[in-house]
């Protein structure tokens, strides 16, 4: 009986590692402190890496126009992005740390989630400083620098997403394992698959779609059932991390997934 509790409790990714999937999407504990901010040493890049860099950037970019939040884009050039070099997470933390107050700390991968949300709570954003290789370039079944500073970091500068974050870390730590769970599928339809409206229309603001080549193409067309933004319906809405996403949830603002998000969180105890 324990054994099925503790199952209800796994997230999404600990349970496609439970049931023989790729073991990179085993989380790891960190057993010590990891370099944050100007800590951070810039790795010596193969030519190749910097290549599958320019070419995912690239191809990902020319996609956003018409899709990506114009808080995102405001994002991408507040960090300098570019298809050159993959990116200095240093750099990208002074900006942060100017802009946000946040910092980028530098960790070996898909790291477990108390972890995770230790330094999230601390205005941390933790980031993996390796790139997929060649033969993964559609598809990395866990996050590398590309997805790290391609999908997350842009939205990071703006301080409402940038509250709503630190506030969700905070929440995270505080949960029992049942709301923890729910805190786990409202990441999932925020941060990694959320759109917002936009002057301009429904737009993107979540990684996993801005990162992704199927997602981006998939997220705005007529595959998709959008609902709007709701806390308590988000919760308990069921998903699948290996396909395209049948549904999304759509704020209004970023000042509306901050305040929905504390209110929600102040009705359950956790701030």
């Amino acid at each position: 009986m324990n054994n099925i509790q503790n199952e209800e409790h796994l997230s999404a990714y600990e349970k496609a590692a439970k049931e023989g999937i790729d073991p990179r999407c085993i989380p790891q504990k960190l057993n010590g402190p990891v370099p944050i901010h100007d800590e951070i040493i810039y790795p010596n890049y193969t030519d190749e890496e910097h290549e599958i860099w320019k070419f995912l950037y690239n191809r990902q970019i020319n996609f956003l126009p018409n899709r990506a939040a114009s808080e995102y884009l405001d994002g991408v050039k507040k960090l300098n992005l570019s298809s050159d070099r993959i990116p200095y997470l240093k750099d990208i933390s002074n900006v942060f740390y100017q802009t946000t107050g946040w910092k980028v700390a530098r960790v070996p991968g898909l790291i477990d989630v108390e972890d995770f949300f230790r330094l999230v709570s601390e205005r941390i954003f933790p980031s993996t400083d390796y790139i997929r290789k060649k033969e993964e370039l559609d598809y990395t079944p866990a996050p590398d620098l590309f997805h790290d500073i391609f999908g997350h970091m842009p939205i990071l500068t703006n301080i409402n997403f940038a509250n709503f974050y630190q506030k969700f870390g905070i929440a995270s730590l505080r949960a029992n394992p049942l709301v923890r769970k729910q805190l786990e599928t409202l990441h999932w339809f925020t941060v990694e698959f959320g759109l917002i409206k936009n002057q301009e229309g429904t737009r993107i603001y979540g990684a996993g779609i801005l990162s992704s080549l199927g997602e981006v193409q998939h997220a705005l067309s007529d595959e998709v059932e959008v609902r709007e933004f709701d806390v308590d319906k988000i919760v308990v809405q069921d998903y699948d991390v290996w396909h395209l996403q049948p549904i999304l949830f759509r704020i209004e603002s970023f000042e509306q997934l901050e305040e929905g998000f504390n209110e929600w969180c102040i009705k359950k105890g956790l701030l």
